[in-house]
């Protein structure tokens, strides 16, 4: 990266983290009013941008996005439930139907006397939080855990363009391939297969043998990218409504991650040294909750806040593409 890239980063940084305005539901509108993108996606052009304002996407009424499907794709069974849980529930509140894709067999993180354990305890909570979050298939690719940068990407990227094509996927939300830092190898390394796989899945030249399966070419057109450390963000969704939904996510993953069941534990250890947490409550299944809405979930009650919101979740949000030439038709057309 050249030193005029990298202060263009910079800038996309400063600028999407100083602050936001909030505006109304409609996320096309959204950008148009709140964005000023220096040129469109499409054949010949950048696809740099320039965020003047975080948008706020809130709550939709009704079902507005029915007949769309969105691919929740993670390397581990916690990640979609730490850093797009709200997200998911609120688009499949919205009329999404979705499936959940997990890359690893997570056979490094969790509770288990051996590897095959921690593997069967950490597919029982992915298949769980699947349910409470109302996705309606989970697709595991088993890729060795920590080491799927020592992986084939071209394989990975393969059998995503087949599940892409196979779901008819329009919206997918996963790990940002442009984070700006990344220590863990499966996290950047699902990033990189997916949007390769998100773009190629929309062409007739890629695997046409999956035409004679009665699949079609068909390309994700919506991106929400997430992040463990700093990232390009230019969008917050308004988790609010939606958090309480999140916590109970992610009490379902009791082998790893930061919530499952420490409320309990944490509950029973302070009881043992003759002391109490009153946000705990007088039972495990409360004390489980209040700590995850609390205590692991307290960033997304920080960014929220920073926003005017009670809960909020970060992305860098590439829209649907939009061509200019067809626009400029519509617009400067007259007749014979």
């Amino acid at each position: 990266m050249n030193q005029e890239d990298l202060m263009k980063r910079r800038r996309f940084l400063g600028s999407s983290l100083a602050g936001g305005a909030m505006v109304g539901a409609g996320a096309s509108a959204q950008d148009r009013k709140a964005t000023k993108q220096l040129s469109e996606p499409g054949v010949g052009s950048s696809t740099d941008w320039h965020v003047d304002e975080i948008i706020v996407e809130r709550k939709q009424a009704g079902k507005p996005h029915k007949g769309k499907m969105l691919a929740a794709i993670q390397p581990h069974c916690d990640d979609i439930p730490i850093y797009a849980g709200g997200t998911v529930l609120k688009l499949i509140d919205e009329g999404y139907e979705g499936i959940l894709i997990n890359m690893s067999n997570d056979e490094m993180a969790g509770r288990g006397a051996t590897f095959g354990e921690v593997i069967r305890n950490n597919e029982l909570d992915t298949r769980e939080v699947a349910r409470r979050m109302g996705l309606k298939e989970v697709e595991f690719l088993l890729y060795r855990n920590h080491i799927m940068d020592g992986a084939q990407m071209l394989e990975m990227r393969a059998r995503l363009i087949f599940l892409f094509r196979l779901y008819k996927v329009d919206t997918m939300l996963v790990y940002d391939p442009s984070g700006l830092y990344e220590r863990n190898p499966d996290h950047y390394t699902t990033a990189k297969a997916a949007e390769a796989a998100a773009w190629m899945c929309g062409s007739k030249w890629d695997y046409p043998e999956h035409f004679k399966a009665g699949l079609e070419p068909y390309a994700v057109k919506e991106r929400y990218y997430f992040s463990r450390g700093p990232q390009l963000t230019n969008r917050v969704v308004d988790i609010s409504d939606y958090i309480d939904k999140k916590a109970y996510v992610n009490v379902a993953n009791v082998t790893q991650g930061p919530a499952g069941d420490n409320g309990a534990r944490l509950r029973r250890k302070l009881a043992a040294e003759g002391k109490r947490l009153p946000l705990l409550g007088e039972d495990d299944d409360t004390a489980n909750l209040q700590y995850t809405k609390h205590i692991a979930l307290r960033r997304d009650r920080e960014r929220g806040q920073m926003h005017g919101l009670e809960y909020g979740e970060y992305f860098h949000y590439i829209r649907p593409p939009q061509s200019y030439a067809n626009r400029y038709v519509a617009e400067n057309t007259v007749p014979l």
